[in-house]
């Protein structure tokens, strides 16, 4: 079993996979696999990701509190049981004014 992804078989609470740390930003890896990884990420108060690019489409999912995607200069003000997929080979930043969590999922594979 690889210890960085959780215990397969097992039920959890998706909010309780990973904790707020202040100051900080918390990522939990759920599966890692050469196709892609799931993780849950936490971000404290006033935490968030610079902008950036990726090479592959991600799926966002905030799973508790609310958060500010911007992607290619559009802003989507999402909350708890919101998702939106972040297209591959476009910038975007994510950005919260209180504490949130969210499941990203990450396929690996090339973009069409």
């Amino acid at each position: 079993m690889n210890h960085q992804e959780l215990e397969k078989s097992k039920v959890y609470i998706t909010s309780n996979v990973v904790e707020y740390i202040s100051n900080s930003i918390v990522s939990k890896t759920i599966i890692k696999k050469l196709t892609g990884n799931i993780s849950a990420i936490s971000f404290d108060e006033k935490e968030g990701l610079p902008e950036r690019v990726s090479p592959f489409d991600a799926f966002a999912q905030i799973i508790e509190g609310k958060a500010e995607i911007i992607i290619d200069g559009a802003t989507y003000f999402m909350e708890e049981g919101e998702c939106i997929i972040i297209p591959a080979h476009k910038s975007h930043s994510i950005k919260g004014n209180k504490s949130f969590k969210m499941i990203v999922t990450i396929i690996n594979s090339d973009y069409e």
